[in-house]
C-alpha cells in the first residue's frame, strides 16, 4: 500500500494540511492504543472497524479532473461538514466489501476498488465506553448509478456532491480526510495506469459538478 504523502512534500507548493493536537495518524499507532487502554480506567475499551472512501469518476485525462463522490452532513451541533462515504462492517464483511456497499448505500453510486489509500485511527468517549476506531479507506472506480443519499439507511447525509479531486483537500472538514484526500492526488499524478483504470467504463455524469 502507498504510505500517504504529507502536503508539505507533495509537488506543485499545495499547503499542508494542519492536524490538530491529539489529531489521528492515518496509521493504527500502538503507542496510543496503549496510552488510552489506561484512561479513564472505569470505561470500557471497545474497538470498531468501518471502512468507506473515495469513489471517482473519469473527466478528461488531468489527474485533477477526477472527481469524488462526498456527503453533506449536519453533526451535533448544527454545524454542515464535508465527509466521506464510509460505515461499519456487517456481518463477515472485508473493509473492501464494507467500502463497497457503504459507498453505493451513502452515495448511490457502484464502485470497484482499484487501489488501497490509507487507514484512519482514532479515539473518541462515549457515555458507557471508550472506543477505539479504525477506518479503512480506498480508492473506488465509478461504474453506475445515481448520485442521491435517498438510499442511506441512517438517513445522516442531506446530500451528495461531486468534487473536483484537487479541491477535496479545501472542501473536506475532517483533517485527516483532507490528507486522504491530498495522498489520492498524489496517486492519481503518478500512475497513468491508475487514471486509465478510472477511467474504464467510465458512465455519464447524472449530477454537474460544484462550480
Amino acid at each position: 500500500m502507498s504510505t500517504p504523502v504529507p502536503a508539505s512534500d507533495r509537488p506543485g507548493g499545495r499547503p499542508e494540511v494542519p492536524t490538530p493536537p491529539g489529531g489521528a495518524p492515518l496509521r493504527v499507532n500502538p503507542a496510543r492504543r496503549a496510552a488510552a487502554m489506561t484512561a479513564p480506567a472505569h470505561l470500557p475499551i471497545v474497538d470498531e472497524t468501518s471502512a468507506g472512501g473515495l469513489v471517482l469518476r473519469a473527466g478528461s485525462e488531468r489527474p485533477e479532473d477526477f472527481s469524488a463522490a462526498v456527503l453533506l452532513r449536519r453533526n451535533r451541533t448544527g454545524r454542515l461538514e464535508w465527509c466521506l462515504p464510509k460505515g461499519h462492517l456487517e456481518g463477515r464483511e472485508t473493509p473492501q466489501e464494507a467500502a463497497i456497499r457503504e459507498i453505493r448505500e451513502e452515495t448511490g453510486i457502484r464502485g470497484s476498488i482499484q487501489a488501497e489509500l490509507g487507514v484512519i485511527d482514532y479515539w473518541f468517549t462515549g457515555e458507557d465506553r471508550r472506543v477505539h476506531k479504525v477506518v479503512h479507506h480506498y480508492l473506488l472506480r465509478a461504474e453506475g448509478g445515481h448520485l442521491t443519499v435517498e438510499n442511506d439507511p441512517d438517513g445522516e447525509a442531506e446530500d451528495a456532491l461531486w468534487v473536483r479531486v484537487d479541491e477535496l483537500a479545501e472542501r473536506l472538514s475532517y483533517p485527516n480526510e483532507q490528507r486522504l484526500a491530498a495522498a489520492a492526488l498524489d496517486l492519481l499524478e503518478s500512475s497513468r495506469n491508475l487514471r486509465d483504470a478510472l477511467r474504464a467504463d467510465a458512465f455519464p455524469t447524472e449530477r454537474p459538478d460544484l462550480p
